[in-house]
């Protein structure tokens, strides 16, 4: 006869409380990341902070995939499955960066765009004036245009490339001044909030209205409302003149101010042909931070998108960034 012996003993006690605080840290990590996804999507605004944070968005999204492989390796279900919605909410929002639109078709008035912020006139005129040569821009714009960077700009031969100007340049970083190629006109006075003066310019026989952008920055609380009121002031396309807006806005795809104007219909350069993600600030060596994508060339939807890129400045903390556009 064969005597079966059944064990009685239990499982450590310790087990059971391990797996709770297990599931707890999990859900730790993943509702920071929900509350980000909520906040990103609906586009509420959570203060100036948020406004500050809400541009490191693409490095949260990738953080994102982890947290969601970790609940479910470790089998917290629940968990995983919250965070396979964040990771979606999340690719929704920000992969369509990295994927390039279908090409236009040929044809049309090339029209070549390169956008500046000088940091206070600091930049390098010599490194502008030689992109100025090898770019062959149509139109620039300038930001924190000074009146000594126009002067040193002036020596190194810039009205000799694009003859026509339009702008104001001011001490410190409120001015800003669009060049071009073809005659200029002033459309209106400039846009003009908390003393940051963004030019625009016309160009009658292009049939079009171009915006050096740079509303303030949102580095502090009182500045939130002036960055905010800079970059809802810019005009809209529509069946008026064919509108290019280009510069330092301050902003990225993730600031919902942002994604109003493509909403209303404006193209963002980097976002058709795949390029995104491209940081354009800091260069290195300026902030201690993750580059995010600060400056960017909106295009009238009637425009269409050849090409971008982007492009070292000595002295700025900002890439130049460039577009090859296609007038209809």
């Amino acid at each position: 006869m064969t005597t079966e012996t059944i064990s009685t003993t239990a499982p450590p006690a310790g087990r059971p409380r391990r797996r709770r605080w297990i599931g707890v840290l999990i859900w730790i990590l993943v509702t920071p990341f929900a509350a980000w996804a909520v906040l990103r999507t609906t586009g509420w605004d959570a203060g100036f902070r948020w406004i500050q944070l809400v541009a490191f968005t693409p490095y949260v999204a990738a953080a994102s995939v982890a947290v969601a492989l970790l609940a479910l390796v470790l089998r917290r279900w629940a968990a995983g499955v919250v965070g396979v919605v964040i990771v979606g909410a999340f690719a929704g929002a920000v992969l369509p960066r990295a994927l390039a639109d279908t090409p236009p078709p040929s044809g049309g008035t090339p029209l070549r765009v390169l956008a500046a912020n000088l940091a206070r006139g600091d930049a390098d005129t010599k490194t502008v004036m030689d992109l100025v040569l090898r770019l062959r821009p149509d139109v620039l714009t300038l930001q924190e245009l000074t009146p000594e960077a126009a002067g040193r700009l002036e020596k190194a031969g810039i009205r000799k490339a694009l003859p026509h100007m339009v702008g104001e340049p001011v001490p410190g970083v409120w001015g800003s001044g669009v060049y071009a190629r073809f005659p200029l006109r002033a459309d209106q006075a400039a846009l003009n909030y908390g003393n940051f003066r963004q030019s625009v310019a016309v160009a009658p026989e292009q049939n079009l209205q171009i915006v050096s952008v740079h509303p303030c920055a949102p580095r502090f609380d009182y500045k939130a409302a002036c960055w905010a009121q800079g970059l809802r002031a810019l005009p809209r396309p529509g069946a008026g003149p064919y509108r290019i807006l280009a510069g330092d806005f301050n902003a990225t795809l993730d600031h919902a101010v942002m994604r109003e104007l493509l909403i209303a219909g404006y193209r963002d350069a980097a976002d058709v042909t795949g390029q995104g993600f491209t940081p354009t600030w800091p260069q290195q060596g300026w902030e201690p931070v993750p580059g995010v994508t600060l400056d960017h060339v909106l295009a009238d939807p009637r425009i269409a998108v050849r090409s971008f890129g982007v492009h070292r400045v000595p002295g700025t903390d900002h890439r130049a960034v460039f577009a090859e556009l296609r007038l209809p």
